[in-house]
């Protein structure tokens, strides 16, 4: 390994890997015990924080004052699935052909070992020489749950003017994400033997007759939408109901995704949207309830503001080549703070294919690169106090 800053961010990854964040269950204590005593000796004011308290959270913070700058990176993974088709130990970091394997080393340790680099080379530059610099490695993000990132932003503990999102990005930017929101629609109905259904009222049959009603009316409006190259969705994604085959069945249950453009549609308004379609398609009031599961709306940076100007220059400087943008299938953490009118990017190693496989692995040249880059993005964005 003749390159320095691949070894040292191998050796952050190494690390990382060896110590288990498995979802299920979500324990973060043991690795963010870790991060944040890495982080104090640098110099950080380093916090551990938690609503539930195994899944721990970290934000270390360096610098005073404004503008901050905020790296964020889940730090949970996927289980092993048995460890049957790994072709090393999944909590040992191999290189193979160019390649760094390990759990999590894709999605998204490989993203954090570089974050925990970049946070060493501004410490050891002095930190930023204005405003503030913040490194947050956050739980809960494969259960898609409310007590990582979710949390942080809404206990306020991390309040930035902009975000960098750790994510498998192939070190291009991603500066716009469309919002997505879950709704369930349940449909009522009343039990009755099966061998006397006309006592009852199928609850399935209504909900397929709402289902019907919304692919007819609403889906080819929705997916008509666009905007600049992004397409606005709606999916049924699953149907629950009966209790048995010989019982007419007293509810069914459907649940809805829905990808919203950014700042174009709302997850309010796709909400009301499906209600008042559903509102006209003749069944009974009262027979059925739609309501929001969860959802945040969708974010777009500027393409010359400065955290994008920024990392724009210093992919340039450090690759030669001018700066990729990309738009994400997905969507990563920094949708909590997609309506705090901050500048948010997407960025990092690694392949969206790659995550959650058996062998997970990334680019190592890509490894490095990352973490280059995004040091040199801070310091055209906030200056460092000592040259390099």
């Amino acid at each position: 390994m003749n390159d320095p800053v691949l070894a040292q961010v191998m050796g952050f990854l190494s690390r990382l890997v060896a110590i288990p964040s498995v979802y299920p269950p979500g324990d973060t204590r043991e690795v963010c015990a870790y991060i944040a005593d890495t982080l104090s000796g640098w110099g950080y004011t380093a916090e551990r924080l938690s609503r539930d308290p195994k899944i721990v959270n970290v934000v270390a913070v360096l610098g005073r004052g404004r503008p901050q700058l905020a790296f964020n990176c889940h730090i949970d993974t996927v289980g092993v699935d048995g460890g049957t088709a790994w072709q090393s130990d999944p909590f040992t970091v191999a290189m193979r052909d160019g390649r760094v394997y390990g759990l999590g080393a894709n999605n998204c340790k490989g993203p954090a070992a570089a974050h925990l680099w970049v946070a060493e080379q501004v410490a050891r530059r002095g930190g930023p020489a204005r405003g503030s610099v913040a490194f947050t490695f956050v739980g809960d993000e494969e259960a898609l749950g409310s007590d990582g990132t979710a949390f942080l932003r809404q206990e306020r503990h991390l309040a930035p003017d902009m975000l960098v999102v750790g994510a498998q990005t192939e070190n291009g930017l991603i500066t716009r994400e469309r919002g997505v929101t879950w709704i369930e629609v349940v449909a009522h109905g009343t039990a009755a033997h099966a061998g006397q259904p006309a006592n009852g009222d199928n609850a399935v049959i209504r909900m397929a007759r709402l289902l019907g009603h919304l692919e007819r009316t609403l889906f080819p409006v929705v997916s008509a939408r666009t905007a600049d190259g992004l397409q606005s969705t709606i999916s049924v994604g699953t149907i629950r109901g009966g209790t048995n085959i010989n019982v007419v069945p007293s509810s069914c249950v459907a649940a809805i995704d829905r990808r919203l453009l950014p700042l174009r549609e709302s997850i309010d308004t796709a909400l009301q949207e499906i209600r008042a379609v559903l509102a006209g398609a003749g069944e009974p009031e009262g027979s059925f309830a739609v309501r929001r599961l969860t959802g945040t709306n969708g974010f777009s940076a500027p393409q010359d503001g400065p955290l994008v100007s920024a990392f724009s220059a210093a992919i340039e400087t450090v690759t030669g080549k001018a700066a990729s943008f990309a738009d994400s299938v997905g969507a990563f953490d920094g949708r909590f703070f997609a309506d705090d009118g901050i500048e948010i990017v997407n960025f990092g190693p690694g392949e969206g294919s790659e995550g959650h496989k058996s062998n997970e692995s990334l680019p190592a040249d890509q490894l490095a690169a990352s973490a280059r880059i995004q040091l040199r993005m801070v310091e055209n964005l906030l200056g460092l106090n000592r040259p390099a």
